[in-house]
């Protein structure tokens, strides 16, 4: 092997951290994304049932699979008092 081919072999690594460096920044930006519609869809879910006064059961369920979803995604806790304000809504047979 030729020294011009072992020059070019030290570009490897370099264009592998750069590419590992664009796949985190777009996994990030994922995150964050899927955290924003999880909050956005919480919120418009607190606010539609709370303006009815309860909320049924189906939309318990969603919304605390939206809550633990968004919480795996390493959320600071934001939504916790949204959540506990939702689940105390009464369910449909409650009202």
């Amino acid at each position: 092997m030729t020294w011009y081919n072992w020059v070019s072999l030290l570009g490897v690594p370099a264009l592998f951290l750069s590419l590992v460096k664009v796949l985190i920044n777009q996994i990030k930006g994922i995150k964050y994304g899927v955290q924003a519609l999880l909050r956005a869809q919480m919120i418009d879910d607190y606010n539609r049932y709370s303006k009815l006064g309860y909320a049924p059961i189906y939309a318990r369920e969603n919304f605390e699979n939206c809550w633990k979803q968004y919480h795996s995604l390493g959320a600071n806790g934001v939504m916790d008092d949204l959540h506990d304000k939702f689940m105390d809504l009464p369910t449909a047979g409650d009202s």
